[in-house]
């Protein structure tokens, strides 16, 4: 950890304690006990650095970060805002909750006919229409593709009166072809049956 130097005089930030009220303090250095984020963590560190007296320099040597992270930080700390360091999240918001997913899940099991529209099966267009409408979460429809095969799930229905389990056609279906024409013989359909 580095000494505090009062007399170290930088073109960067130079800090004496003053940023972080007690109250602050604890919070920061209580939520650096808990499993954080490397950025997160980050974060925190700045401004307790800062709080010590630290300069910009000093910090992003110390901890490997850019300036403008470590200013941005030191600033937050500086405006007396540092207990909201975590109403700053990183990345883009996630906007899909296990409401949206639970729902989902329940629309492509019920079928599109239980919810009053005229088709049989979903299409994820449609899924993310029927959401957007319900939920208010708006989401392309090839997001819900990508979380309905992240689910297991699928818009295709599963034709079971055409398949096996195996996959396969069932053996015990039979193709007749038979003659329009009124002199037709059934000796002769007989013989046209086909097997798959």
């Amino acid at each position: 950890m580095l000494q505090q130097n009062p007399q170290r005089q930088d073109s960067s930030v130079n800090l004496n304690g003053l940023c972080l009220t007690d109250f602050q303090k604890k919070l920061l250095f209580k939520s650096l006990q808990t499993e954080l984020r490397p950025e997160y963590r980050r974060r925190l560190e700045i401004m307790i650095k800062a709080d010590e007296g630290r300069t910009q320099s000093e910090i992003c040597h110390h901890l490997g970060c850019s300036q403008e992270t470590a200013r941005y930080w030191i600033a937050i700390a500086q405006s007396g805002q540092a207990h909201m360091w975590n109403t700053h999240p990183i990345g883009r918001p996630k906007i899909i909750n296990d409401e949206y997913l639970q729902t989902l899940k329940e629309l492509v099991n019920n079928g599109p006919k239980h919810y009053g529209y005229s088709f049989r099966s979903w299409t994820a267009d449609w899924l993310s229409r029927h959401l957007a409408k319900q939920l208010k979460i708006e989401c392309s429809p090839r997001h819900v593709s990508r979380l309905l095969k992240q689910m297991g799930l699928s818009t295709k229905p599963k034709n079971l009166s055409t398949q096996d389990g195996d996959g396969a056609p069932p053996k015990d279906k039979q193709i007749t072809i038979g003659s329009l024409s009124p002199g037709f013989n059934s000796n002769v359909a007989d013989s046209s049956r086909m097997r798959r």
